[in-house]
């Protein structure tokens, strides 16, 4: 009787040990630290590569030439950045992140993607019927681009036993609407070790 009395303590309090291990806990973070748990590509890398290829191209000579001949703020549209890793990356929120950076900039204007343009374009086309005269909005007025930034983003992977190195490498082309001629052309290079 008493031995049965010991395992059932001892069971019972290697439950109550289980349930207290399996318990999850949250802490808020601030949004800028780094923290890596798998070794993927995350929301730090996004940042940090948006932020380094737009100074690098607004900071070009050949960017700073072409506002110069133009003779005003180059408007830019971000186009499509193809992501031809193996991982699954959110491409519409790393767009986002080139998008903000160029619009704090000042030195460039961004341009609505074609998502938000029709968008645009349906409230107009609504304030046509139901806005009076005065306050709706003009067709024939949108701001063209002068330059689109495109590009992809490519991931080499070297492995042995327990370790691994991935490289991400994200190559974009910054490229005048009219003449197709390529503005600057650039590379931004992040690579993790993993150990397990």
């Amino acid at each position: 009787m008493i031995n049965l009395m010991k395992r059932m303590s001892y069971f019972v309090c290697l439950g109550l040990v289980a349930f207290a291990c399996s318990q999850r806990s949250v802490t808020r973070v601030s949004p800028d630290q780094q923290i890596d748990l798998s070794g993927r590509w995350n929301d730090v890398d996004s940042k940090m590569v948006a932020s380094k290829m737009v100074q690098q191209f607004l900071n070009s000579p050949r960017y700073q030439s072409y506002a110069s001949d133009i003779g005003k703020t180059p408007a830019i549209i971000v186009g499509y950045i193809q992501n031809k890793t193996s991982e699954h990356i959110d491409s519409d929120n790393y767009i986002k992140k080139f998008e903000l950076e160029i619009f704090n900039s000042g030195l460039a204007d961004l341009v609505e993607s074609p998502e938000f343009r029709e968008r645009l374009r349906q409230e107009r086309a609504d304030q046509q019927e139901f806005a009076s005269p005065e306050t709706a909005a003009k067709w024939g007025r949108e701001y063209g681009a002068n330059l689109m930034l495109f590009g992809t983003m490519t991931s080499e992977t070297d492995t042995y036993n327990k370790k691994k190195v991935v490289n991400y490498i994200t190559t974009l082309y910054l490229t005048d609407m009219e003449t197709n001629k390529r503005v600057w052309y650039g590379q931004e290079e992040i690579k993790k070790y993993i150990e397990n």
